[in-house]
């Protein structure tokens, strides 16, 4: 692979790790040293919910009705990620930032009662089989009429050291019946994020 020459106090940033030897110019010395990591994010995949769920006082798994981000406009880099019944798999192994910005509503079809406790959880396993909690974020639902609405934002690093074993999945429950809405066409109140940011 050719190697544009750079001149002194220039820099370059690396997609891929590369091998070889860099070139400086205007007597600069030349890297040598056979090997690059590459510089920056090298995947960042988002995923939504395609259709309304609704949420209970028993723990529901966000098992169904995801798709990647595909509305004009929006876009991944090296999306990767791959789903199956609510579970997510990794790409590659890596140090993985999981972000979830998420909003449910009482609606009067479901429930008019306020709703003490609403809780979001990101679950992980290192084995492919038993799953704990990594993450977890409380909210409360004050019902004042039909469409009201809270947000709440969940985050966690995962060390993939094996992309066979190590996984995610997304559960919640609250004190009476919500709705967490979905869309074909935009990120309807929810979106979850996935961005590989190093080696492990």
């Amino acid at each position: 692979m050719a190697i544009t020459r750079i001149g002194p106090n220039q820099s370059i940033n690396l997609a891929s790790n590369i091998t070889g030897t860099l070139p400086v110019g205007n007597g600069g010395t030349a890297i040598t040293s056979g090997f690059i990591n590459g510089g920056g994010l090298t995947m960042v995949d988002q995923w939504r919910l395609t259709a309304n769920k609704t949420i209970g006082n028993t723990t529901s798994t966000f098992d169904a009705n995801w798709e990647r981000i595909d509305s004009t406009g929006q876009g991944t880099l090296s999306g990767g990620m791959t789903e199956s019944s609510g579970i997510f798999s990794f790409p590659s192994t890596g140090i993985y930032l999981v972000s979830v910005n998420l909003g449910w509503g009482g609606v009067s079809a479901l429930s008019t009662s306020d709703s003490r406790y609403f809780e979001f959880k990101i679950q992980a396993t290192t084995n492919n089989s038993s799953y704990g909690f990594v993450s977890r974020m409380n909210g409360s639902l004050k019902y004042i009429s039909n469409g009201t609405y809270q947000n709440l934002s969940c985050n966690t690093l995962i060390d993939v050291t094996d992309t066979s074993n190590v996984k995610v999945k997304f559960t919640a429950e609250c004190q009476n019946d919500v709705r967490v809405s979905g869309s074909t066409s935009n990120n309807e109140s929810n979106e979850f994020t996935f961005a590989r940011l190093g080696a492990t």
